[in-house]
């Protein structure tokens, strides 16, 4: 199978917005000064739908292209996608669960757990936090879990579904399916789909790109590269502007998913040989999991500290703002690369056995 060009450093980007966009949350709840004017300050939920649009194209493109040779084992899909996800998730799970109900309690924070423990561990266990969270708000450790429980619950249904559709119906299928789902999704008596982000359309539509990219339907993108320029262009304003939000919910998302969905294909097959190299860049991209997964807890240590800092009025505004972003961002890198080195690691390559 030929190799896609590294797109690491992608998910290292989406992961550093999803922070900067979680620290003005957190310093306002406690009283600190924040800064979130700009949009792409507060473009951390779009980030986490380009999350859902590469996954879907990456893990549809696998499993198409291992059906192409009558060699797709869902059996070999699961545990590979459990030794990925299931270590760090879990470890997240236990400490966000210990942080809220024996951490904040020992250090006198006041927090309110409104809802039983043994809920909220079957809720998280068997990958509902994003019903967790929106029902009780649990706290961002714990809250900014949703994204992983849409993932895996999309893996439950993307695998067997695959697996007994013919291959020569699969492109046919998945585009039913992402345009019936969408449909069914934005529909009022169905505004628990919204409520707690059953946002599937955007990981079957990264998958329906990248069949139609296999199937070669997409050479006509290919044929100017002012067409990637400004589909690139469109993606900087997006996150950048307001230029993409509408009234209606339906149609911003719409807008969303067709630009996302063009944005991972030119970086995937239409870059014209563009893609980054640098070792740093790339080793940032490795721990994307870990940063998205960390930088909460790392805001709530930087946040504790800064609260006691601030009690002296040692900074002004600024400089506080500055210190809770810079010290968030390096806490998170410190925390990512130790997981990443020191345990992701172990599984990741168990997981090389069962390709």
């Amino acid at each position: 199978m030929d190799r896609l060009p590294n797109l690491d450093p992608l998910r290292f980007i989406l992961a550093s917005l999803v922070m900067i966009f979680h620290i003005p949350h957190l310093s306002r709840n406690q009283g600190l000064p924040y800064f979130s004017d700009a949009p792409i300050f507060n473009r951390g939920t779009e980030a986490v739908y380009v999350f859902f649009v590469l996954s879907g194209f990456l893990i549809i493109r696998l499993i198409y292209r291992y059906k192409q040779r009558d060699a797709f084992s869902i059996k070999k899909f699961y545990i590979r996608r459990m030794l990925r996800i299931f270590p760090l998730y879990y470890l997240i799970v236990i400490f966000g669960f210990l942080f809220y109900w024996l951490i904040l309690p020992a250090l006198n924070m006041p927090f309110e757990n409104n809802y039983n423990l043994g809920e909220g561990i079957l809720l998280t266990t068997f990958f509902l936090p994003n019903v967790f969270g929106k029902l009780y708000e649990p706290g961002g450790i714990l809250e900014v879990l949703w994204s992983i429980g849409i993932e895996e619950q999309f893996y439950l249904m993307i695998a067997p579904l695959l697996f007994f559709i013919r291959k020569t119906r699969i492109l046919l299928v998945l585009s039913v399916l992402t345009i019936a789902y969408f449909i069914v999704f934005h529909l009022d008596v169905f505004q628990f789909l919204y409520t707690y982000r059953f946002v599937y359309f955007f990981l079957f539509s990264g998958g329906v790109i990248a069949i139609l990219e296999e199937q070669k339907q997409l050479e006509f993108l290919k044929r100017s590269i002012l067409i990637p320029i400004v589909i690139v262009i469109a993606m900087l304003l997006y996150f950048t502007t307001n230029v993409f939000q509408f009234e209606t919910r339906w149609m911003t998302h719409f807008v969303t998913m067709v630009v996302f969905c063009l944005f991972v294909h030119t970086l995937a097959h239409n870059n014209f040989g563009i893609t980054i190299k640098n070792k740093l860049w790339n080793h940032l991209g490795h721990m994307s999991y870990g940063i998205y997964m960390f930088h909460v807890i790392a805001m709530n240590i930087v946040v504790f500290f800064m609260l006691k800092v601030q009690a002296h009025e040692i900074f002004n505004d600024t400089i506080t703002i500055l210190l809770i972003n810079i010290l968030t961002f390096v806490l998170t890198i410190l925390f990512a690369h130790l997981s990443y080195t020191y345990f992701e690691t172990y599984f990741l390559k168990l997981k090389t056995k069962f390709r």
